[in-house]
């Protein structure tokens, strides 16, 4: 029989041990996940801090569960996107002879029967990584799209480290003129630099730039569709439908990516 952990809200306790615990995720991906009880309490608790950042109750608990060595399940690093299918006894050869097993996970694509949950037992809140493996101790990255907006001290990391596109952007006004003056002046550049700016954080009227839509560079027909994509603006679906029809790939493939997300 091959031993694993689950970690799980102390609120959730009292149900664990009247039903066990109930597979979740999509329809493709419904499971449990697990980790495999290791001689090392840091390594088998590892993923602790982690999910203790995620919104819920606060406070985990460890539920051990048995399985049979013969039970299929998956295993590999949290980044895979394959995970190896492999048995219970061998994910927990796998986790065990790996250099570094931090950030390693189990997937059980089942529930957990109320037979199969061995102990509740309470564990150390401050056990474990946070972010990613290895990430204490690394500056973080506050660029725009890696930083953690609204998260426990976001401000003061972005005080005590400002990166070179935080404050303020420019005003929907400033920003129109700067597009009105690139494209007089056939500069690329500036234009798509101007764009990129309401595509972040600005809103403009969506009459002046819906000409750009026939700009004769597809690059910046690209960063036409990344800027407005995420605008409630009425019209924006129009001209989305209009460049998901434009005669470059790119900017088709742009449509495509942005209505994907």
């Amino acid at each position: 029989m091959a031993t694993f952990v689950h970690l799980t809200p102390a609120v959730h306790a009292a149900r664990v041990r009247r039903g066990g615990l109930k597979a979740a995720g999509h329809s493709e991906r419904r499971g449990v996940f697990l980790f495999p009880v290791l001689p090392s309490y840091t390594l088998t608790h590892q993923w602790l801090r982690e999910l203790a950042r995620r919104p819920g109750p606060r406070g985990l608990v460890a539920v051990h569960v048995r399985l049979p060595d013969a039970e299929p399940v998956s295993v590999g690093r949290y980044s895979d996107r394959e995970p190896a299918r492999v048995t219970a006894a061998e994910a927990v050869r796998r986790v065990a002879a790996a250099a570094d097993a931090r950030g390693w996970e189990v997937f059980l694509p089942r529930s957990v029967d109320r037979a199969e949950v061995r102990h509740i037992r309470a564990v150390r809140q401050v056990n474990g990584w946070r972010y990613r493996p290895g990430a204490h101790g690394t500056p973080p990255c506050l660029c725009y799209g890696c930083r953690d907006r609204g998260g426990y001290g976001a401000r003061r990391l972005r005080e005590r480290r400002p990166h070179p596109l935080d404050g303020p952007g420019p005003a929907p006004r400033v920003l129109l003129a700067q597009v009105e003056a690139a494209r007089a002046g056939g500069d690329t550049a500036a234009l798509c630099e101007a764009l990129g700016w309401f595509g972040t954080r600005r809103r403009g009227p969506l009459s002046r730039l819906a000409g750009l839509a026939g700009h004769p560079d597809p690059v910046v027909r690209v960063a036409l569709v990344e800027a407005v994509a995420y605008w409630s603006t009425p019209g924006v679906a129009a001209l989305l439908r209009e460049l998901a029809e434009d005669a470059d790939s790119g900017v088709r493939e742009a449509v495509a990516d942005a209505l994907v997300r």
